[in-house]
């Protein structure tokens, strides 16, 4: 696998989540700011709601900003057996059926997902349970995910 490659398609999905968050800020505010959801009466709640959305879009907005900003901020470092696993990690887990699932352990932007060459990679960070575990791990050892057994197959 490529991790410069992989995280690239991060950024990538990240910025097209800015672009879509963005448009969607501004039609929520575009909303909220219209002549006609003025309110006529007290229990006219159309521009209170139309505010209340503007401002959700625009923390998301924030939140995939702050998380592009992170991804392209973090240093890409080789892993490897002997290396202790931290964010930047690109870990493949083996279940106890032989069925693997790659992980990057990443500053921010949890549950994204990519692939490479066939293969889904999740975006998990050091603050998920699986992410906790794996911090300072190395290859061979074993995580718990729930009732999950895995073993780190490999790290790059």
């Amino acid at each position: 696998m490529d991790k410069t490659a992989v995280r690239q398609q991060i950024l990538s999905q990240l910025e097209r989540d800015r672009e879509l968050a963005l448009a969607a800020a501004l039609t929520a505010r575009e909303a909220a700011t219209h002549e006609e959801n003025i309110a006529e009466n007290k229990y006219d709640t159309l521009a209170l709601e139309a505010g209340y959305l503007a401002e959700g879009q625009s923390k998301r907005l924030q939140e995939i900003i702050a998380a592009l900003q992170a991804w392209q901020n973090m240093p890409l470092r080789t892993f490897d057996d002997e290396t202790p696993i931290q964010v930047g990690a690109l870990v493949t887990l083996e279940d106890t059926q032989g069925q693997q699932r790659v992980l990057f352990l990443g500053p921010d932007a949890a549950g994204l997902r990519v692939s490479d060459k066939g293969k889904e990679i999740m975006v998990i960070t050091a603050r998920s349970p699986i992410g906790t575990q794996l911090i300072g791990k190395l290859c061979g050892e074993d995580v718990q995910q729930g009732s999950q057994h895995f073993v780190i197959e490999g790290v790059i």
